[in-house]
């Protein structure tokens, strides 16, 4: 993909995670002052679609990214930390490693990401919060989509429970169809190995979720796991 339609599809994925509505070229150009005509956007725009990155929805003028387009971000996503405030937060929360330290640490997981936080102290004792944030995201207010997010919650236990043994150690993200929790969903997770113990902590929202905030979160949290 030549940079500037690499450009135009990564501003593309920036305003739908911001905004969670299709995106069009004109809005495009004039929010991000890109030095591109709106007519040049259009074309590459046409391009893209065409080769799957971006699809119209319903009778929107505007477009969305697929699952294709959030691999190909996933794969070039820059590295990002969380703030000095933040980590202090996690790093008291999580003095003690005990169980009540991680339903803090979850519930303010929760908050700052504003999606759902799953903590699996170890395959059979889970913890989860931040529920609501889920449910308000925009995507999921359509009937058919609430309905797949309700099943996935009542699952949340039955699903770690079989991905548990075969997930690999350390920070991933599971994506759309990679993503055994629901193919609308997203998740960013850790699995970790504290003393004799392995867990398993992670982030659910939708697929247009902040990938650079809760992967900086995740590695964060599990780097304060599994230090010595």
């Amino acid at each position: 993909m030549d940079k500037r339609k690499e450009l135009i599809l990564k501003t593309i994925i920036k305003e739908h995670i911001k905004t969670a509505q299709p995106v069009g070229s004109e809005g495009l150009v004039d929010k991000y002052d890109l030095d591109i005509s709106s007519a040049t956007v259009r074309n590459e725009m046409a391009d893209l679609e065409a080769e799957g990155y971006i699809v119209q929805p319903h009778t929107s003028a505007g477009r969305i990214p697929t699952e294709t387009a959030y691999n190909f971000y996933l794969e070039n996503l820059s590295e990002k930390k969380i703030s000095d405030a933040e980590a202090r937060i996690f790093e008291k929360l999580l003095a003690k490693k005990d169980e009540i330290s991680f339903k803090q640490a979850a519930k303010a997981m929760a908050k700052i990401s504003d999606s759902a936080v799953f903590w699996a102290f170890h395959k059979h004792n889970l913890y989860y919060t931040g529920i609501s944030n889920l449910l308000h995201q925009p995507e999921f207010s359509e009937t058919g989509l609430i309905y797949d997010i309700s099943e996935v919650i009542d699952r949340v236990d039955e699903i770690i429970g079989q991905i548990f043994n075969d997930l690999k150690f350390g920070p991933q993200i599971m994506l759309g169809s990679k993503n055994p929790f629901s193919q609308h969903c997203s998740a960013v997770i850790t699995k970790y190995r504290l003393d004799d113990n392995i867990g398993l902590v992670g982030i659910l929202g939708p697929t247009r979720m902040n990938y650079e905030k809760n992967l900086a979160l995740i590695k964060f949290i599990n780097s304060l796991l599994t230090e010595k």
